[in-house]
């Protein structure tokens, strides 16, 4: 679950809308319990399927819940969950310039192009795993690209973003999102791991996670996932801008945008990892978008902007 649903002005009246109906804040009250399925929330509720299906499509096309299809007793199941904590209007925004821009680029953590991973070291899809445990060979089959969780003890996966700022704009700043955690034999809240980011070969930062979280399920990991295994990570925010290098948005080494050279290549490279001299060389989890508790994949955002004409 993300922490905040930002809207503008586009937005506003169909999110308004879409709240104006006691069922759908009763809907919403029961997912902030957590995910459940479409029947359980009818029962709860004491109103018909069918009034259910239309009240949760109309809070899903406003982006304030999202639904995904899981394997159940018998054939599947909707599983219905919400997508933020808060909504916010975001007035900020509507006072921006036309100059200043944003993209964001999401990344199916499959789609990685190159890897040095060890043991203990898996994949996993929505619905199965994805080759054999702690076999470094799964890593280089095509179904990898499928992939929802993927976990090592140390080395790095290395990924091509495309570069989506446009011919004319000056780039502001790069930022790297991605739902991450340590990795420990089964799980262990206290197995503090330094996990790094680079961009274009030049390191960004480290943060140091607490541990390997398994203390309850997480949001969005499939129910055929063994409780007794990682189940979420935590959201973290790598940046670079003119300035320097940031971690949630507190500085932490020097590397600039200009130290990047990013308009020589149409791609930008983003590895992330856990270095062999690591001091806490605890392993890596990254999620995807329908694993963990964050409905995202590895996202880089990309701000620039055109210069005013006078």
């Amino acid at each position: 679950m993300n922490k905040f649903l930002t809207l503008d002005s586009d937005d506003l009246n169909a999110t308004a809308l879409a709240l104006s109906n006691s069922v759908r804040i009763s809907i919403i009250s029961l997912l902030a319990e957590g995910p459940q399925n479409i029947k359980d929330i009818a029962d709860k509720l004491n109103i018909p399927m069918s009034s259910t299906t239309i009240n949760i499509q109309k809070l899903e096309d406003v982006g304030i819940i999202t639904s995904e299809l899981r394997p159940g007793k018998r054939g599947s199941q909707k599983i219905c969950s919400l997508s933020a904590k808060k909504i916010i209007f975001d007035f900020e925004k509507e006072l921006e310039t036309d100059t200043d821009h944003s993209v964001h680029i999401p990344m199916p953590i499959g789609q990685f192009v190159a890897c040095d991973v060890h043991p203990t070291c898996g994949i996993a899809s929505e619905l199965k795993p994805i080759g054999l445990y702690d076999e470094t060979k799964t890593f280089y089959l095509p179904e990898k690209v499928d992939a929802q969780l993927i976990w090592f003890s140390h080395g790095y996966l290395e990924y091509n973003f495309p570069n989506k700022t446009p011919y004319g704009a000056t780039l502001d700043s790069i930022e790297v999102i991605g739902e991450v955690c340590s990795e420990a034999p089964g799980t262990n809240e206290d197995w503090p791991s330094d996990i790094t980011v680079w961009i274009n070969g030049r390191e960004i930062g480290t943060w140091t996670s607490p541990g390997d979280f398994g203390n309850k399920k997480g949001f969005l990991t499939p129910v055929w996932w063994e409780t007794d295994k990682t189940q979420y990570g935590i959201l973290k925010h790598w940046s670079v801008t003119k300035d320097g290098s940031f971690i949630d948005a507190i500085p932490v080494a020097d590397t600039t945008l200009k130290d990047l050279a990013i308009n020589q290549t149409p791609f930008i490279k983003l590895r992330i990892g856990v270095k062999d001299d690591a001091p806490n060389k605890g392993g890596m989890n990254l999620f995807g978008h329908k694993f963990g508790n964050y409905n995202q994949d590895l996202v880089m955002k990309l701000t620039y902007h055109y210069e005013s004409k006078k």
